[in-house]
């Protein structure tokens, strides 16, 4: 709640901002599921919220360039089923501050498209299994992210989006059981489908 209530703190310096520059921003809140590759377990099953403010600047009829500051939930969770016999629990929960910077292009009246980078750094992390914590590996402080969505505009104020956050680099320091391989070297590697909503001040 800390990092929500410093986020809507910036509103004001933000609405400042786009009445001297005459850039579009707003507000934006968004539900995450998310996995991590890598665990030896399968599914968007960890819930998360994503809140944030946002700022775009057009560079052309369709396009434009856009910076968020938003807060983030993920991680991974498994869930016993006794179905299947796994009888185990396991949750990571890790929180970090994110910093996308995207390219968009409206396709249309009613469709966009986004993708770009965004940097996380983490600030809160806790991984339990079976109710216990663990201390199996640390996580690295920083990460980057690619991002990329689409966008459905249901009027001049609000837009609704979903898109996909995976980290390029290993959410760890070292390497551990079940890593998989991505772009550069083994490890475990965060993936997050995100829906958001998005309001224009």
């Amino acid at each position: 709640m800390k990092v929500f209530y410093s986020l809507l703190s910036i509103l004001p310096f933000l609405t400042l901002g786009l009445q001297a520059q005459q850039f579009s921003g707003g507000v934006r809140a968004g539900l995450v599921g998310s996995q991590v590759a890598g665990d030896m377990y399968s599914g968007y099953h960890k819930a998360g919220i994503n809140p944030g403010v946002w700022v775009s600047l057009a560079t052309g009829k369709r396009s434009s360039v856009q910076m968020e500051l938003g807060y983030i939930q993920k991680g991974s969770r498994e869930n016993p089923d006794f179905e299947r016999n796994r009888f185990d629990t396991y949750i990571m929960r890790l929180g970090y501050i994110e910093l996308p910077f995207l390219y968009r292009i409206n396709y249309n009246e009613l469709l966009g498209f986004e993708a770009g980078l965004a940097m996380n750094f983490l600030i809160h992390q806790r991984e339990t299994f079976n109710g216990y914590e663990t201390v199996e590996s640390p996580f690295r402080g920083q990460n980057l992210c690619f991002v990329g969505g689409m966008s459905i505009h249901l009027n001049d104020r609000i837009r609704f989006n979903v898109r996909t956050d995976n980290s390029l680099f290993s959410i760890r320091k070292n390497r551990v059981s079940g890593d998989v391989w991505r772009f550069w070297g083994y490890g475990q590697f965060s993936d997050a489908l995100i829906l958001s909503a998005y309001y224009t001040l």
